[in-house]
């Protein structure tokens, strides 16, 4: 039994990647239970395993007392000084107390409880080994789907992406590829369970980082993202660097970054701005492509008035609001945008400071968003 019992180790060492130690504490621990079980003893008991002889021995361990209450778990001084003189009170003596077939029972009844510390040990890996991938992008295999959830392989463990996380835009069939961002790592009772979403803005900052080099060396900084996922995607970002252009490193030759990262969002419009210290250029930057011809900031209430052309008013608010919505989560303010029409006949452009805004126009479409929303 012993040669059999160390290759099965060496086995579940090498694939499983438990170390020995851990499996011969599982089996020592089984051989206990094995003990108690069938011997019906209730007595404290050790198992030692010895691999190299293949020998499983079992000791009863009695305290030494000067009176004896219970002979399972206690032993008299004077008994223990007939075993041994160095005995003293409070001393642990241990008997041997294996039974003649104990080696048959104890194979049999340990396999399931061996079995079980394995694969919580295995679980233990694994859940170690995706705690420290949140937050970070991976490629798993589409296996299947239900009415809540498209479960997605990871190699070692099947996640979860549930409806809310799925794309709009994205019809996934099993055994498709896909790249997802790990939002959350639970330990349950089944086992690690791993959540992933393709919606969230994670994803496509780590997409950023892996398609454009001078973003995953430090050279430009992504700053922030604001994205509404399947439809169109706004990322700013900077560099301390004169000569490196941050907006032209995301866009990469003839575009051929930004349009991986497009390709495996299934088409998402992504515009890339620069981001600046000054919210008045900032702002501007985040309405691309629409011009701007002025940003009125509100540093009390971190609110800005964005004066456009009438011609480009439309293009500024962007379809539903979009542009302006996405702009406005990019930034962080809040954002009103009038046509220059308006605002010169508010008073409010060209700019006067003798002059202040007064009368509200129906011209005028603001984005309040909650903190929630902003982040």
């Amino acid at each position: 039994m012993s040669s059999e019992l160390l290759d099965a180790l060496i086995i579940l060492e090498k694939e499983k990647g438990i170390s020995r130690e851990v499996l011969i504490e599982a089996i020592e621990a089984a051989l206990v239970s094995a003990y108690k079980r069938n011997f019906n003893q209730a007595q404290n008991v050790r198992v030692d395993l010895n691999l190299g002889t293949g020998t499983m021995r079992v000791f009863a361990r009695k305290d030494v007392v000067e009176e004896v209450f219970d002979s399972r778990l206690e032993i008299s001084i004077d008994e223990a000084k007939k075993i041994n003189p160095a005995y003293e009170i409070e001393d642990i003596v241990e008997l041997e107390v294996t039974p003649k077939d104990f080696g048959r029972i104890a194979a049999q009844t340990a396999k399931q409880v061996v079995t079980q510390r394995v694969r919580e040990a295995e679980r233990g890996i694994i859940y170690s080994e995706f705690i420290d991938r949140e937050d970070d992008i991976m490629t798993g295999i589409v296996q299947r789907y239900d009415s809540k959830f498209i479960y997605v392989s990871l190699g070692k463990i099947e996640a979860i992406l549930p409806q809310s996380e799925q794309m709009p835009n994205e019809v996934y069939k099993p055994h498709d590829r896909i790249k997802v961002y790990i939002t959350k790592v639970e330990k349950t009772t089944k086992g690690p369970q791993i959540y992933v979403s393709r919606t969230h803005p994670g994803l496509l900052k780590r997409l950023f980082e892996i398609e454009v080099p001078e973003i995953y060396d430090g050279t430009v900084e992504l700053r922030s993202v604001a994205r509404e996922a399947g439809d169109r995607s706004k990322i700013s970002v900077s560099t301390d660097y004169p000569e490196v252009d941050p907006v032209g490193s995301c866009v990469g030759p003839k575009g051929s970054r930004v349009q991986a990262i497009v390709d495996e969002l299934k088409g998402e419009k992504i515009d890339i701005v620069e981001w600046s210290a000054d919210p008045k250029v900032f702002v501007a930057n985040a309405l691309s492509p629409s011009k701007v011809l002025e940003v009125i900031i509100d540093e009390e209430d971190k609110a800005t008035t964005v004066i456009v052309p009438d011609y480009q008013l439309s293009l500024a608010i962007g379809k539903r609001g979009q542009n302006a919505r996405l702009a406005a989560k990019l930034t962080g303010w809040k954002i009103d945008i009038k046509s220059e029409t308006d605002a010169r006949e508010a008073g409010i452009y060209p700019l006067n400071n003798d002059l202040f805004f007064e009368e509200e126009d129906t011209s005028e479409v603001t984005f309040d968003l909650t903190e929630d929303e902003i982040e």
